[in-house]
């Protein structure tokens, strides 16, 4: 029989049981997040249709996508969370509470070319919010607060927040008379990424070098908060970029109110988000002297999640966190330490087969009083079981021979410190 070599392709991440649960223990932290500001969980098929995912046009995103070989070839793995929630709200539409706060953790599949930190399979915790025909910009703020707990809950305090609004955006571009302002966005999108001067170049040719100088100038105003918003007011009287002034003012002014800092918070107008559907508030999310491993959290407003699928108007408000991604860089940098925690306080080692039964009423006896307490039946010399607990991280080992079983005892013996201890049986706790 031929062996095949084990190995996983390029582009996922599989980690070994003590990373896993470093992993873990942030993923559930951000979802115990979540959940105290009343989000609720929903869990869409990782499998969809593909008239649903490639319902808002092609382009890049269906380059990306992962069909599924079969006979009808009419499906494909996810490559988000909100495309699935666009269709789960409509769906349901009848059935949900209006605004409906929701959350989502799960794993999305895209095509990305291979490269340090990329996945193809990786985790997306995303937050949303939706509103039937109309949503409260105070949502946007409400979001902000949420993702700002749920960093700070994993030990990561300082971060800071970049927002913008679409509005403001497109109003200023209106008042340069550029009718179509896509393209602009897309390439002060990639400012950071292809650098100033390719950014120039690109606007001279989309736009001309006046209205592409006015913008790069607008873009990069290096002033505090309040002062930025202060140069806004009198900057234009364009009609929708006043709308989107005011509403940032709004939801700065709200997330301040929230308990957001004002050093965790950076009006910055050379955010735009690529994506074509926001419409309002975007944002993105850095951790403080890490802003080289880019944005950590991202998102913002679009002003109708379900146009595809339903004739309902459904504005909404989202952030989401990669997770896979979060982690990779955090462990590359040494941000977060890989800690052995013992999924076993007490670890039961009989020291012949004869005393198997007293050890499983011991451990019955554990874990009636709800202590983390594991059992190891395997047989061998004291100093391989002694090693186990101790490659198991195991606080605890309770170790019964026929002198304790003859006085229905146990030995208790800490693992750190060496001391060890008889209780009887009756006396565990």
């Amino acid at each position: 029989m031929n062996i095949v070599k084990p190995s996983t392709i390029a582009g996922v991440m599989e980690l070994l049981p003590e990373e896993q649960a470093v992993f873990d223990r942030m993923k559930n932290t951000i979802e115990e997040t979540f959940k105290d500001y009343n989000f609720l969980a929903i869990d869409t098929p990782v499998i969809e249709k593909n008239e649903i995912l490639f319902a808002k046009g092609g382009g890049e995103t269906e380059k990306q996508i992962f069909e599924i070989a079969s006979e009808s070839k009419d499906m494909s793995l996810r490559f988000d969370l909100t495309v699935p929630l666009a269709r789960y709200v409509s769906e349901h539409f009848s059935e949900l509470n209006f605004p409906f706060k929701r959350y989502q953790i799960g794993k999305v599949y895209r095509g990305e070319r291979n490269q340090k930190g990329r996945y193809k399979e990786f985790y997306q915790a995303d937050i949303d919010i939706i509103g039937n025909n109309e949503l409260s910009i105070y949502n946007d703020a409400i979001l902000a607060r949420v993702i700002f707990e749920a960093f700070n809950r994993i030990d990561f305090p300082n971060i800071t927040f970049h927002i913008n609004n679409r509005k403001l955006l497109n109003g200023f571009f209106e008042s340069l008379e550029i009718e179509d302002s896509t393209e602009v966005l897309r390439t002060i999108d990639k400012k950071d990424k292809i650098g100033i001067e390719k950014t120039k170049a690109l606007l001279d040719e989309i736009i001309g070098t006046k209205s592409a100088k006015r913008t790069l100038e607008f873009i990069d105003l290096d002033k505090n908060n309040s002062e930025i918003l202060n140069d806004l007011e009198k900057l234009s009287d364009n009609e929708l970029f006043l709308e989107g002034l005011d509403e940032l003012k709004t939801v700065y002014e709200y997330m301040l109110k929230f308990g957001i800092d004002d050093k965790n918070i950076n009006i910055d107008l050379s955010i735009t988000r690529g994506l074509d559907y926001y419409t309002s508030t975007v944002y993105e999310t850095f951790i403080d002297g890490y802003e080289a491993i880019g944005s950590v959290c991202s998102g913002g407003r679009y002003e109708n999640l379900a146009s595809n699928f339903s004739k309902q108007k459904l504005p909404g408000v989202g952030m989401s966190i990669g997770l896979t991604r979060l982690f990779y860089q955090l462990i590359e940098l040494g941000l977060i330490e890989d800690k052995k925690q013992s999924q076993t306080n007490y670890l039961i080692l009989p020291m012949e087969e004869k005393l198997n039964f007293y050890a499983i009423d011991v451990l019955n006896k554990l874990k009636a009083q709800d202590k983390k307490a594991d059992i190891y039946l395997e047989k061998g010399k004291f100093k391989k079981k002694i090693n186990y607990a101790d490659k198991i991280n195991a606080k605890y080992v309770v170790i019964i021979g026929e002198e304790e079983a003859s006085k229905n005892e146990v030995s208790i013996k800490n693992m750190q410190t060496g001391e060890q201890v008889n209780k009887s049986i009756e006396n565990l706790d």
